[in-house]
């Protein structure tokens, strides 16, 4: 319930996690009694997150950002680590525990981040390939630093010794691994996948991590090197997508328990002592790491404005460092908590910091107005001239597409996108697009929105849409707007938006197999036109819900309409009724068809009387299915 909650809210879930376990822990209602069998099959939590981490790791990709891994990424992890150790030491504490807690503020959270940046579409723009390329190191930096924390506990006159044998364990371990496993890995997968059994596959993978994991521990390694050593070695094969998807559940589950023996070690009744520290150290770590980020970025080239935003992005703590707070062994009880409880408020920050971030720039940095206004000038000059355009938002494949058919009936256009390198390259090839945000009132009004014909949101966005669309609405409410969407859960809300029209993408590739499918089978095309004509002019009626599944179950759909199917049996409340008497349409839903005796009526009447064995099709979201079901068979 608590990680749904923090979902709703868009929080990071490893929060919800957190509270649970502070309330169950033994410092709350103490309802866990072993701690310790619940840490070590948490730790496996570590093991599958650092393999999801490995199946992500690509030279390719490494190399391409080598420049901002190596670069800022490197500089702002050894920076941070240093100067937090140096603190540390300042004030009186050893120098090992100084560098643990200087890994552990170093982190960011690569979950929260990555989601917040694709979110809002910034994954191509400059602050966002910095932000990918410092959250890249900082996870490459987790694995040695999982090696050299154990061993910082050790004596100092055997910490060099130490460190020294685990270099050498590591090197020979991971050399025989990478050199051996390279060539023998999509061998045994390809072998393992003629089985053509998914149970088979997936015992396959947690035979290959934990195997491996096992092996680096046995080598006196920690295991989540071992894991991250193998989703590399998968992530070089045909089978890293499975793979992710098979592993998935496994990870988010034993990462919520991991999460979860973190929040145990939470203590309100010492917290309530130390929250000033509390305070200071969270205050610390957002200005000393956002300040170390910003100034880096600055110094290696970026302009102002994109060094504050990597700066506020990167700022907050993230969930390696609980990671790594887990490893620190003998850690004093009220270091644990100071660092646990501003670990937590600087994740729970972070989203409202990021949402903040553009206006803090624009406020702070008078050279960001200028570049906005080159930018909405470049646009401008673009749409100079034109007179009833389409104005697209958005230039990748679909937007791409569009653009061709539109050059072929001599329509002209202006098409708004972020992506730098696709706005270079198709603008070298002559297309007319420019480097703009459509979800901008000033972008819409340069590209000629008040000269426009049509706008067309080209990506199945919904937020972006729905900015679009309140735009037009207060520049231009008589301007049609057509819009994409993924399938028909945000019709209406599109619809009641202002767009003119909404393309659902799964519908209408629906009805284009019909099509297809019709002709083949000896209907007249004629007919197959005129039955996509009327399906089309009915908003899609006929295709609205579908009967889901195991395999049908989402995060996020949970309130979208669904087809359920209740059978009356001897005795049901509607048995001899009307459907108007029935009147289920109170509960939000409607009776989409009903099958008496193997012959199947869609949208029966509302005289419709039925009949005992009848199965009624319900078409509603869960709630309205579910009180209609109570009215068909309970008196």
């Amino acid at each position: 319930m608590a990680v749904v909650i923090f979902r709703r809210f868009n929080l990071p879930p490893v929060l919800g996690y957190l509270l649970v376990g502070s309330v169950i822990g033994p410092h709350a209602l103490n309802l866990m009694s072993d701690i310790h069998s619940a840490e070590y099959l948490a730790e496996f939590g570590v093991v599958f997150l650092m393999f999801s981490i490995g199946l992500e790791f690509s030279l390719p990709k490494l190399y391409a950002m080598k420049r901002i891994v190596f670069g800022l990424g490197l500089l702002q992890v050894v920076i941070t680590l240093l100067l937090v150790a140096g603190l540390v030491v300042a004030l009186g504490i050893g120098w090992q525990l100084g560098i643990a807690l200087g890994g552990i503020f170093a982190m960011s959270s690569t979950a929260v981040l990555t989601k917040l940046l694709t979110e809002r579409m910034q994954l191509n723009t400059t602050h966002g390939r910095e932000i990918m390329g410092v959250l890249l190191f900082q996870d490459l930096a987790v694995v040695p630093l999982l090696v050299i924390i154990p061993a910082l506990t050790q004596p100092p006159e055997q910490l060099a010794m130490l460190l020294g044998i685990a270099l050498v364990k590591a090197v020979v371990v991971l050399s025989v691994i990478l050199v051996f496993g390279q060539k023998l890995m999509r061998k045994w997968f390809h072998f393992v996948a003629r089985a053509k059994s998914s149970e088979v596959f997936v015992l396959n993978v947690l035979l290959i991590t934990l195997g491996l994991a096992t092996l680096t521990q046995l080598a006196g390694l920690s295991l989540a090197l071992g894991a991250f050593v193998a989703g590399m070695l998968i992530s070089e094969t045909e089978y890293r997508l499975q793979v992710e998807e098979d592993i998935k559940p496994f990870r988010d589950v034993l990462m919520g328990l991991f999460f979860v023996t973190i929040g145990v070690k939470l203590d309100l009744h010492i917290l309530l002592d130390l929250w000033w520290q509390v305070l200071l150290v969270l205050t610390a770590l957002l200005v000393f790491k956002g300040a170390i980020v910003g100034l880096l970025s600055w110094r290696l080239g970026t302009s102002p404005g994109n060094a504050i935003r990597s700066a506020l992005w990167l700022c907050a703590g993230g969930e390696f460092g609980f990671v790594l707070l887990g490893e620190i062994a003998h850690l004093p009880k009220a270091v644990e908590q100071v660092v646990l409880t501003a670990l937590v408020l600087s994740m729970l920050l972070a989203p409202f910091i990021v949402q903040y971030s553009e206006k803090l720039v624009m406020r702070f940095v008078a050279s960001e107005w200028l570049m906005r206004s080159m930018h909405l000038t470049q646009i401008a000059a673009q749409s100079m001239g034109t007179e009833k355009h389409a104005i697209l938002c958005g230039f990748g494949r679909n937007g791409q597409y569009l653009a061709r058919f539109l050059g072929q009936e001599g329509i002209n256009y202006i098409a708004l996108d972020l992506d730098p390198d696709r706005v270079r390259e198709a603008a070298a090839g002559g297309e007319s697009v420019v480097f703009g945000d459509a979800g901008r009132k000033e972008a819409l009004v340069a590209a000629g929105l008040m000269r426009a014909s049509v706008v067309i949101v080209t990506m199945s966005d919904t937020p972006l849409a729905e900015k679009v669309l309140h735009h037009v609405q207060e520049l231009r409410p008589d301007l049609p707007v057509v819009v994409r969407t993924a399938d028909e859960r945000d019709m209406a809300r599109l619809a009641q938006a202002g767009a003119a029209e909404v393309v659902p993408e799964t519908l209408e590739a629906s009805l284009m197999l019909a099509s297809h499918a019709l002709v083949l089978v000896g209907v007249p095309i004629n007919r197959v036109l005129k039955r996509i004509r009327q399906t089309r002019s009915q908003r899609y009626r006929l295709l609205r819900g579908f009967y889901r599944g195991m395999s049908d179950r989402e995060e996020d759909d949970s309130h979208q309409p669904r087809l359920h199917s209740v059978w009356l049996s001897p005795g049901a409340a509607a048995i001899g009724r009307t459907l108007a008497e029935l009147a289920v349409e109170s509960f939000g839903c409607e009776v989409s068809a009903i099958r008496r005796r193997g012959i199947r009526a869609i949208e029966p009447a509302p005289e419709t009387r039925l009949e005992e064995s009848d199965v009624i099709v319900v078409l509603g979201v869960p709630e309205a299915v579910a009180a209609a079901e109570q009215r068909l068979l309970q008196r």
